[in-house]
């Protein structure tokens, strides 16, 4: 049985009084696209700094490819092959969509000209072949989340964390954004990827695992049909006795 490319065993930190994240514990295995969802203000992108190094733990331990990488910096992650994005989008807005994804292309591509190749053929996996020359500036921001995305990409990733980079995106720009993340994981590159997510419509097509997060404990996990037909997650995004008042609704 093959290893976790991930684990956090027990993950817990708190802000003064704030527990913002509690005994956090979950495996994400390689080659899966899996998901973390929860309400505003459950500790999603905090466990997320505490996954990448951003965030030092108060105590529990992070397991990226079987070595204990707790605190680590997110650099020294980073070229280990552990890459983020972040869920307020900032290119270089004076640079091109080329030059944006070769500063990713840089962590392991001194050369410039290489670079810049790397950043060409990723710009082509995430739709932005036709915009290679393009100034930052001017994406929309579906273009933005898409550049984002590919700068992660262009580190050569084993484990890329995408926070909400469907956000802001309309529906029509969600459904054209869930084949390219669907293949990412499924051309054979090898990377594994673990979102942060509320639009469910991504989650229920993309994701083989979800886990649920909510006042920072884990509180659910399993399929995305298992965990939104739980009570504890239906209560967690909709109140105390939202499932009794649902099934109430379905049976009248």
């Amino acid at each position: 049985m093959a290893e976790p490319l991930l684990r956090l065993q027990r993950l817990a930190i708190a802000f003064g009084g704030l527990r913002a994240v509690q005994d956090v514990s979950l495996d994400v295995m390689p080659g899966t696209l899996t998901a973390l969802i929860g309400p505003n203000g459950a500790g999603k992108t905090t466990l997320f700094a505490l996954m990448s190094g951003f965030l030092q733990p108060d105590s529990g331990r992070v397991v990226f490819a079987g070595r204990d990488i707790t605190g680590r910096p997110p650099h020294l992650n980073a070229r280990a092959g552990m890459a983020r994005t972040f869920q307020i989008v900032q290119p270089f807005a004076a640079q091109t969509v080329r030059e944006n994804i070769a500063v990713g292309a840089h962590l392991h591509e001194p050369r410039r000209a290489a670079a810049l190749l790397a950043a060409e053929q990723v710009a082509q996996r995430v739709g932005l072949g036709a915009m290679l020359d393009q100034p930052a500036a001017d994406l929309t921001v579906a273009g933005r989340k898409r550049l984002e995305l590919a700068r992660a990409l262009a580190t050569q990733p084993r484990l890329l964390l995408l926070d909400e980079v469907l956000a802001g995106l309309n529906p029509q720009e969600i459904a054209e954004m869930i084949p390219v993340l669907r293949a990412i994981v499924s051309d054979g590159s090898g990377v594994t990827v673990l979102m942060i997510e509320h639009v469910m419509q991504a989650v229920m097509n993309l994701a083989s695992q979800v886990w649920v997060l909510a006042q920072g404990e884990l509180i659910a996990a399993g399929t995305p049909a298992e965990v939104t037909a739980d009570v504890r997650v239906i209560e967690a995004y909709l109140g105390p006795g939202a499932a009794a008042r649902l099934r109430g609704e379905i049976a009248g």
